[in-house]
């Protein structure tokens, strides 16, 4: 038995009917009430992967355990151990971590302290762990949507400076080779996509794909930072400007572990556009 926290969001949406159509017997964790959509034979268990007492059920008679943090708990919450003795209480044998590429690249990083203590919890629970670390995601384009729909303009910070984003879906299924697969225990991998690409680009690559000419109007790092204000912790906008607008190499770097991991190429930026283009219409 698997099972999935974040069962909703960007990956796990994903990630359930991976596992599912691979004919695991997978379990959906998630804050609210079933959701719609999920595929036939999926369990499905309401909890708050921050409250590892709520979680110790739905653990019985796992085999594999997949974590990922809400926002907020990357912040604060019961210490980290608590969920993993949880899963090692209940015999998982399998941990799968959503972690951060910045605990690669910037391992001294205040607003990440806590995740690298979920990190080191996981190395030190005697369960085969696996760290999964990507870079910037794909699906941050959708921030853009309502100015492409209404005004077909993207407004974003740093035109030029390219990193190599993540398709979500490619994490989810990195996720899902680890938590079947053999020769992933122990280890820690940086996902990225296959090709650093900028602001400005991605406005292309979305415009492109509409067929409709899409204008890039560049922010100011002040503007950004008001923007961000609006829906990020305060702590958390100075590193993530800091990454977007002066990436160490290691940021702008395409790793070769999704492609080891996968044993095919990371998806490409257009590629996310192309699914999801009806965002942008």
């Amino acid at each position: 038995m698997i099972v999935v926290t974040g069962a909703t969001g960007n990956i796990g949406r994903t990630l359930v009917p991976l596992l599912a159509e691979a004919g695991e017997d997978v379990v959906a964790v998630s804050r609210r009430p079933r959701p719609e959509g999920l595929p036939a034979g999926v369990r499905h268990a309401r909890a708050d992967v921050g409250e590892s007492a709520g979680m110790r059920p739905v653990l019985e008679r796992a085999d594999a355990f997949f974590i990922l943090l809400g926002g907020e708990l990357s912040g604060r919450g019961e210490r980290p151990g608590a969920l993993i003795d949880a899963a090692t209480d209940a015999g998982v044998k399998r941990i799968v971590l959503l972690s951060s590429q910045i605990n690669s690249t910037r391992p001294q990083a205040f607003s990440h302290a806590r995740l690298r203590e979920y990190e080191a919890a996981v190395r030190a629970s005697g369960a085969g762990f696996t760290i999964l670390r990507p870079g910037g995601f794909a699906s941050n384009a959708l921030a853009w949507s309502e100015s492409v729909r209404t005004r077909r303009t993207v407004f974003a910070p740093f035109g030029d400076v390219a990193l190599p984003v993540v398709d979500p879906a490619d994490i989810a299924a990195a996720a899902a080779a680890a938590l079947r697969g053999d020769g992933h225990a122990g280890r820690t991998y940086d996902l990225t996509g296959p090709e650093a690409v900028s602001p400005r680009r991605q406005a292309a690559v979305i415009s492109q794909a509409l067929g409709e000419d899409v204008a890039f109007v560049e922010l100011s790092r002040e503007q950004a930072h008001a923007h961000m204000a609006e829906f990020m912790p305060e702590e958390v906008i100075g590193g993530t400007l800091d990454i977007l607008g002066v990436p160490l190499r290691a940021e702008q770097a395409v790793s070769p572990d999704m492609e080891s991991v996968l044993g095919r190429p990371a998806r490409s930026f257009g590629a996310w556009v192309a699914r999801n283009l009806a965002a942008f219409r």
